[in-house]
């Protein structure tokens, strides 16, 4: 059984940083990547980040050179550092295992979602 808790959202003023954790237990397959998706109010989700587990990183374009997707794989851990935050970063953030090239067993695992909120 796999499980996701993601954490770290909340409330920060534009420019204003956060960090979101999301850790994994149960996963059958040690070196599945991460994603890191998003879901603005009225909008689909959307994926912003992904990281591999050798530790190469993609970002979409509103978020390079903002946001920062990292890990500990000690503690099945992985984090996205969101700086100079803006009002268009508010949705529901998730973390899924699984990117491109990934064992198929990493992906179809969501968490529940932290909300960030930029205002």
């Amino acid at each position: 059984h796999v499980q996701l808790v993601e954490s770290g959202g909340g409330s920060v003023q534009p420019g204003g940083s956060l960090t979101l954790s999301c850790v994994v237990s149960g996963l059958v397959v040690s070196n599945c990547g991460m994603g890191w998706y998003r879901q603005a109010p009225g909008k689909d989700r959307e994926l912003i980040s992904t990281l591999s587990s050798e530790g190469a990183t993609t970002y979409v374009p509103s978020v390079k050179g903002r946001f920062t997707a990292s890990q500990d794989r000690s503690k099945n851990a992985w984090f996205l550092q969101m700086d100079r935050t803006k009002l268009e970063d508010t949705a529901v953030y998730y973390c899924a295992p699984g990117v491109h090239g990934d064992d198929m067993r990493c992906f179809g695992h969501w968490g529940q979602g932290t909300q960030v909120t930029v205002s």
